[in-house]
């Protein structure tokens, strides 16, 4: 579906505060991209894991708001050698509604302000082709097929790199 609006959304990547790290487990995707989901909050603190953990949150992890100042999607820069690695989710009930290009590349355009040298890339689930397509509108391509270990076993992962002139 297309964006309704006639201008592009404007969106801003901002620090991710313990208050929206809270909602952010607690958004719901339903399946089969509840893979997405993140454990509870508490469980986050108790462990000390991703957003859950103060020090990583604030290196790693951003919100992303609309003009409005709604919270309404997340990004990760996860700074290796010569490349940021970006992880990011939209808000369940946002997903679909033609938002993803125009939040992909604000996520995109923060990552090159934290480290303008760097490539950027991404994995994506092979079998996510919602995913797979704004990436590529967004000017990413395939450049990698492989296994990864997550949480529920080995799973098949595109690497996707951000090349600006492929944009569709």
């Amino acid at each position: 579906m297309s964006n309704p609006h006639p201008f592009p959304p404007r969106f801003n990547v901002v620090p991710l505060s313990e208050q929206l790290a809270e909602q952010l487990s607690s958004w719901r995707y339903e399946p089969p991209f509840d893979f997405y989901n993140w454990t509870t909050w508490q469980v986050m603190l108790e462990l000390g894991i991703e957003f859950g953990d103060p020090d990583i949150r604030n290196r790693q992890y951003a919100a992303v708001t609309d003009a409005d100042g709604d919270f309404i999607g997340f990004a990760q820069f996860f700074p290796l050698l010569g490349l940021t690695r970006i992880g990011l989710g939209l808000r369940p009930d946002l997903c679909n509604l033609g938002l993803g290009v125009p939040f992909v590349l604000a996520i995109v355009a923060e990552a090159l302000r934290r480290a303008p040298g760097d490539e950027i890339d991404l994995e994506v689930h092979t079998w996510n082709v919602r995913a797979i397509r704004t990436y590529q509108r967004a000017g990413f391509v395939i450049t990698d097929t492989y296994a990864k270990q997550t949480h529920t076993g080995l799973v098949d992962v595109y690497c996707m790199c951000y090349l600006p002139g492929e944009a569709q």
